[in-house]
């Protein structure tokens, strides 16, 4: 089974960007990890019938009370876990660690960093980034493939607005490879 998991779209309408909807379109299960921002975007995430989703710190009222804080299911043998914070560090995962102990799950997934992150230890940490307002990361969301209890998952660079951090520390290697071609022309 195919899931696309992702989390802190913040989206103020329910227009979901065209990338994003094709990788939707194709998988089996959609998980969001909170921050839709707003009705009408959780309501097109949800028009596929294909969601699982918790609610984030920066939604509505009204998704708070439609959504739950954390979700627990099953695919294929895995138990999931899905929550918005599941702590505050972009470093250190200790926390996500020991919340996936006590929801007795084999993947947990969470967002609020908007930076993406796989980590397989006892059990499987993902955090998707974020489609639209990564923080020193490119857009992104995660795939996460299981099969017969197998669990393997990637990070996939969607095309969009990357944060002003890549942005500046791509130009500081593009000039520092300039910088090199020069000194050896020289």
């Amino acid at each position: 089974m195919k899931l696309i998991v992702l989390s802190d779209t913040h989206l103020k309408t329910g227009e979901i960007p065209q990338q994003l909807q094709t990788l939707l379109d194709e998988c089996d299960l959609i998980v969001h990890a909170g921050d839709f921002s707003t009705v009408e975007a959780y309501n097109d995430f949800n028009a596929s019938g294909k969601l699982k989703a918790v609610f984030g710190n920066d939604d509505t009222s009204e998704l708070k009370r439609l959504l739950p804080e954390r979700l627990k299911f099953e695919v294929e043998g895995v138990k999931i876990g899905v929550i918005h914070e599941g702590g505050l560090s972009v470093t250190d995962t200790t926390a996500q660690g020991y919340l996936a102990k006590e929801m007795e799950v084999d993947i947990l997934i969470f967002g609020h960093l908007h930076r993406p992150l796989i980590e397989k230890n006892d059990v499987v940490l993902v955090c998707p980034g974020s489609p639209t307002k990564p923080r020193m990361s490119n857009p992104s969301v995660v795939e996460l493939i299981i099969e017969k209890g197998s669990i393997n998952g990637r990070i996939i660079t969607l095309e969009g607005n990357t944060c002003d951090y890549i942005k500046f520390r791509d130009s500081l290697k593009k000039h520092k490879h300039e910088e090199d071609q020069n000194d050896k022309k020289a």
